[in-house]
Order: structure tokens, then sequence, then C-alpha cells
């Protein structure tokens, strides 16, 4: 089978670092290039250090005319770029219409397109659109807290029952990206825990628009009046997301649990564990672990993931 033909643009960050390592292990990719305006020429196991003796690339130079054409060969892009970096890249660069395009920021994910740009992008949760993923060229990869949040209760909007949900939820500090802010310091975030952006997440955009998809009377996201409140959390590690939702649900604890292993019947990166959940057992993994609790008819949905890979 041919090799497919990759490139990173953003390649110095946490999720281009991901990129890399997933890139250059896969037996069916070849890894053209890795781009980052602010390591141009330097050895990329200079940055991702991890890498020393795996890899000899170099982040490349400016020069991205070879996009233009595709006079690279380029097979698919991966845009691994700072929220609003992807659309002004876009803006400066005619990217041939040849070359898949796979977006890890959330400038594409709720269809807001500049008028200039004239890609479409399907929203890249597996779980739920797999079919539209599988048929298009331009994906735009999930939010981590956006991720485990839907896939905790994405089979609870195809069965039509939700109403009212809170959340909170916890993240590591490679949620912020690599560069240093106040709270992203270790000696901030040692011992240390925050609340922050209260009800307001920017993930709660795509996960309503999501959870609208599956079940069309739960409304969209407004920050005024939302059926998701979600609290989220800084906490003191480096990776992992763990969620807890609770909503109202009169159905047994043994059907809902039913209707999930169904539900994720066919996707085995996600799976319902029927006894204890952990952080560990999902870092540094692409799993989405899941654990459902019912007292009185008060359901709740825990969900754990690696924020970086999955």
């Amino acid at each position: 089978m041919k090799a497919i033909n990759a490139g990173i643009i953003g390649g110095a960050g946490y999720t281009g670092g991901e990129m890399i390592r997933l890139l250059i292990n896969h037996p069916l990719v070849s890894l053209n290039f890795i781009h980052s305006k602010s390591n141009a020429d330097k050895p990329v196991s200079a940055v991702h250090q991890d890498l020393q003796g795996d890899t000899d690339h170099l982040f490349s130079k400016d020069d991205l005319s070879g996009l233009t054409n595709n006079s690279i060969g380029l097979d698919v892009l991966f845009l691994c770029v700072g929220h609003g970096e992807a659309i002004k890249f876009l803006q400066q660069h005619s990217i041939d219409s040849s070359i898949a395009m796979i977006d890890l920021s959330q400038d594409f994910r709720v269809n807001n397109n500049p008028a200039d740009i004239q890609r479409t992008f399907v929203y890249g949760l597996p779980e739920l659109n797999k079919a539209q993923i599988t048929a298009s060229k331009n994906i735009a990869n999930p939010g981590c807290f956006a991720t485990a949040l839907q896939l905790g209760l994405l089979p609870l909007a195809k069965a039509g029952l939700l109403g009212k949900i809170y959340s909170t939820g916890i993240t590591g500090s490679t949620g912020a990206g690599q560069s240093l802010s106040t709270t992203s310091h270790f000696s901030w975030r040692a011992n240390n825990i925050q609340a922050y952006k209260t009800l307001t997440h920017q993930h709660l955009y795509e996960v309503c628009a999501s959870l609208h998809q599956l079940q069309q009377s739960f409304p969209l996201y407004k920050e005024e009046a939302s059926n998701l409140n979600f609290v989220p959390w800084r906490g003191d590690f480096t990776r992992g997301i763990f969620i807890s939702s609770q909503l109202e649900c009169k159905t047994g604890l043994n059907d809902v649990i039913d209707m999930y292993k169904r539900f994720y019947a066919d996707h085995i990166f996600t799976s319902v564990t029927e006894g204890e959940l952990s952080l560990k057992q999902v870092v540094n993994t692409n799993k989405c672990l899941i654990k459902l609790e019912k007292s009185g008819d008060q359901l709740v949905i825990h969900s754990a993931i690696d924020n970086l890979l999955k």
C-alpha cells in the first residue's frame, strides 16, 4: 500500500509534538515536512527532546510555496496551530485542493468559515460523524473538553433523554498549550486547582451542536440560557481530562449501560467500564472510558480521556 505523505504546520507545540510521534511511527505514513515559524532549521529533537534518536527531521523554513500547486506531493496537511491561527494561515496561503486538511484548532468546528475560505470542514468526532469524516477532505478536530463531554452524553442524546445537564471537569496543564502563562507554571499548578471559564467555556458551542444533531430538542449553546452547565477546573497534573455530568433520568441503570454499550459497539476506542474509573487508565492512550452511576432518578456519567491523544 502506498504511504500517505503528510505535513505539519505548527510542529513545535504540544499537539504538534503528539502528531509527530504518531506519524513517524505509523507504517503507512511518510512525514514530508514539519513547519515552525519560530524554529526553522532547528532539529525537531531539539524542541521535542524525547524524539532524540527517533527522527532526524529539521523544522522547515518559511517557504511554503510548494503547497500552492502541491509540487511536494502532499496527501494531508495537519494544522497544529493556536486558536485563530488556522484561519489566518488559510487566508495567507493558497493550499492546493488535492491536499486534505485536518485542523487541530477550534477555528472550523462550528461552521464559521470566513467568506474568503472556500473549504468546508466536517466536525471530526468519529463516534458521531464517522461516515462524513471518511467522505471528507477537510476535518475539524474536536476540542479536548468537548470530546470528553460529548462521549459521555451522545448515547442519551440519541435516545432523546437529555434535559438540564450539570457537568464539572478537570484538565491537566498541557490543555493550556506550550506557551507559558501564570497558571501553567509548575510552581502555580503544583498542589493547586482552580475553576475557570465557569459556564462559558468555548467548547460548549461544539458540544451543544453535536447533542442537537442527535436530539433536535436540545438547544444550541447560548451563554445567557444553556441546558449544559459546565464548570471546568485546572488540575495539578500534566495530561488527561476527567468529566462528571449529572442529569435527571428515569431509565434504569442497567438499561442505560446497555444503551451506551450498543452506541459504542463499533467504536473500539470508547468503552463503558463497570469497575472503578481513574484518570491513569487513559493517560497516553487514545481511549475514552465511561462509567455510569445512578441514585434515584439522578444519573451521573463519568468520562476520562487523554487530552492530547484522544
